[in-house]
């Protein structure tokens, strides 16, 4: 990673499924296209399951119609998002040594163990599996998918999730995983915002950025439109 790059992060609240996926998809295609730099979407998403591109369906146990499902791009089998929840997309291109998919997991996986760290929670990777954890009990979620080096998707964490909403699946295929959250961790006083700074500083500092550059979530897209075309971005 360039140490000179900032990252820009831009906190979107309270966002939809599709409408979120439909944002990441425009700034990973000007990302690609060099038209935009490298941006840390945080939102919370309303109840929602999605699945893996490759995710097996018997994993969902129980459907409720209220709560849609979508299958994406990403890795990975079934995860739920929903209120209580952070979730990170990291739109970045990767370069160099950084194009290896397993180095990046392990690189979110650490801004998160970080994160967590500095919340006096002490969390843990699993060895052969992703995502975050503590003790026997999983807390952060990941499934990524890379587009020509340019990654989208990311990464759930569960802050003060009612995690009862976990019970309807196996999560991430993984059979008897028991899910946790910073609340259940001895942290019920950790906010959204609060776990939400604490994430994008852990992740600029792994992924080596020299600063971080918040944006509003309302001018992201109008920061898309007035890009340069892709011959402007070349000279």
């Amino acid at each position: 990673m360039d140490s000179a790059k900032t990252l820009r992060v831009a906190w979107m609240g309270v966002a939809g499924y599709a409408a979120s996926l439909e944002l990441q998809n425009a700034i990973v295609a000007a990302r690609m296209r060099e038209m935009a730099g490298d941006t840390l979407l945080l939102l919370e998403h309303p109840h929602v399951y999605t699945l893996g591109r490759g995710a097996d369906e018997r994993f969902v146990i129980s459907r409720t119609p209220a709560i849609p499902i979508h299958r994406v791009s990403r890795g990975g089998q079934v995860t739920y998002h929903g209120p209580g929840q952070l979730v990170g997309y990291p739109i970045i291109k990767l370069e160099g040594a950084e194009r290896d998919v397993l180095r990046y997991l392990r690189k979110l996986e650490a801004a998160i163990i970080a994160a967590l760290g500095r919340l006096g929670i002490a969390a843990t990777r699993r060895a052969g599996m992703t995502g975050v954890w503590v003790g026997q009990r999983k807390i952060a979620s990941i499934g990524v998918g890379i587009r020509r080096w340019t990654t989208l998707h990311g990464f759930a964490l569960n802050i003060a999730t009612d995690l009862a909403y976990f019970d309807a699946i196996v999560p991430c295929g993984i059979e008897g995983c028991r899910m946790t959250s910073i609340a259940h961790e001895g942290r019920p006083d950790a906010t959204m915002i609060d776990v939400a700074h604490l994430v994008a500083d852990a992740f600029v500092e792994e992924f080596g950025y020299s600063a971080s550059e918040t944006v509003a979530a309302d001018r992201l897209w109008s920061l898309l439109e007035s890009a340069p075309s892709g011959c402007e971005a070349q000279k």
